[in-house]
């Protein structure tokens, strides 16, 4: 059985290395992605045979670069006892398990493309234990990708999966939105009930607390688990709306949802050790696109594509302020001074998905002192170097949150070696970290330093 998860980015995706010939030496490296597997039904309760499509994408890291049209060549000539391949208009096949197909340039400022959108379908009679690779190669200009494969295998029974809804950007906080999916079945057994795990970044609402969901409350939002009655069969597609309020806290937010076929023990597992509270508003359904009754199935042939993340920013700030502090002691004494960084708002501040921190804060030890103690976890040194400063340099970081009107206080140990009189260090945030740069949304960096006195 498949191990479930519910909250969880469920991988679907792996990256090659890069050949060793890039456009500009050491500058740009070819990449093909690929699922690592993908699962295919066996004929439904009628007897037709659902089919899967398998994307196969061209990237690579040096958006600075033009890369030409280049050429993916696929084999799926181990998979040929039990499934059939339907190539699309840009492959030409060479054979009717293997095609060279043409991979659109990418311009400087592209960093991917799609290079072939093919269609699998498992033959009729075929048992349910074979499996076999499809194998990729792809060249671009002088750029050469290491070859890379997807795991084909067969299976019986449901495979609910849910479209990504686009990121939102620029929202106003104080006004509403909508994130619409689509829940879809392309297994070849039908699911009577679906769980739905949601989960609302701390800037965002759940407009709703429907009677068919329970609700609880976290440290960086709100989680909410659901159970649909309606049925979805294979081929069945529902659509699936959340109405969400933007709240006047909102800055970089997320949406997470994922669907399961329902069970007792997929819900018992969701709940985890978490308090949960039901709702009393109208139920929560599912709303058909296309979808026909059929047998009922159990267990989820494919959850790489059961999870969805959407991202949802907003037009806010929030202002860093950083405090330090005055200490005093004798020559031999161990003082500790304090790093404090306040968020003054309005909004709340998160890195939801690189998980970076917050504000990054560095200093040096004040003349006649030594750092002799910091929060393991998170700070670290970097020790004096030929080209760089002369002395020790730490750096502190934050939680990955901080919420509005909050602070975060790092404690420095420092040993006083000699007394100094008025020995003081700038302490000051890193601004333009590329995972969460702050001068993005801090409307006043003038604020963002202070300082350590001894004896001062």
């Amino acid at each position: 059985m498949k191990h479930r998860l519910l909250g969880a980015a469920l991988a679907g995706c792996a990256l090659a290395a890069a050949g060793a010939a890039p456009v500009h030496a050491s500058s740009d490296q070819l990449w093909i992605s690929v699922p690592s597997e993908t699962v295919l039904p066996g004929p439904d309760a009628g007897g037709a045979v659902p089919d899967r499509a398998l994307e196969v994408r061209v990237t690579h890291d040096n958006t600075d670069n033009d890369v030409p049209a280049g050429r993916l060549t696929v084999d799926a000539g181990e998979i040929a006892f039990f499934a059939t391949v339907s190539w699309p208009g840009n492959c030409m096949p060479e054979t009717p398990v293997r095609a060279v197909c043409d991979v659109p340039a990418m311009p400087a400022g592209t960093d991917s493309v799609t290079a072939a959108q093919l269609g699998l379908r498992a033959l009729p009679d075929a048992d349910l234990d074979a499996w076999g690779y499809v194998r990729y190669e792809a060249t671009a200009g002088d750029l050469t990708a290491f070859p890379q494969e997807t795991r084909i295998s067969l299976a019986d029974g449901p495979d609910l999966g849910l479209s990504q809804a686009d990121d939102q950007r620029d929202l106003t906080p104080g006004t509403n939105t909508q994130v619409r999916a689509t829940v879809a079945n392309s297994g070849n057994r039908a699911v009577d009930r679906t769980l739905l795990w949601v989960d609302a970044s701390y800037g965002l609402r759940l407009k709703e607390r429907h009677s068919n969901c329970e609700y609880s409350e976290h440290a960086t939002g709100t989680s909410a688990l659901c159970v649909l009655d309606e049925a979805v069969a294979p081929g069945g597609r529902h659509e699936l709306v959340t109405a969400l309020g933007v709240g006047r806290k909102a800055l970089y937010e997320r949406f997470d949802h994922s669907v399961l076929p329902y069970s007792d023990k997929a819900l018992e597992e969701a709940r985890g050790d978490a308090t949960w509270t039901r709702g009393t508003g109208p139920e929560l359904n599912l709303r058909p696109v296309a979808a026909q009754r059929a047998a009922a199935g159990e267990e989820d042939l494919d959850l790489s594509d059961n999870y969805r993340s959407v991202l949802l920013d907003a037009r806010n700030t929030a202002d860093l302020k950083l405090t330090g502090s005055r200490v005093r002691g004798a020559a031999g004494d161990t003082v500790t001074a304090g790093i404090t960084v306040h968020n003054r708002g309005p909004a709340w501040v998160a890195s939801l998905g690189a998980g970076a921190a917050v504000a990054t804060v560095r200093f040096q030890a004040p003349e006649g002192t030594t750092v002799v103690g910091l929060p393991e976890e998170q700070c670290g040194a970097e020790p004096p170097s030929e080209e760089g400063p002369s002395v020790t340099t730490y750096y502190c970081r934050t939680p990955h949150y901080l919420h509005d009107k909050a602070s975060h206080t790092f404690d420095v140990r420092l040993r006083i070696d000699e007394v100094v009189r008025g020995a003081r260090a700038t302490v000051e945030t890193l601004n333009d970290d590329p995972e969460l740069p702050i001068r993005k949304f801090d409307p006043n960096l003038r604020n963002n330093s202070a300082r350590i006195v001894v004896n001062g």
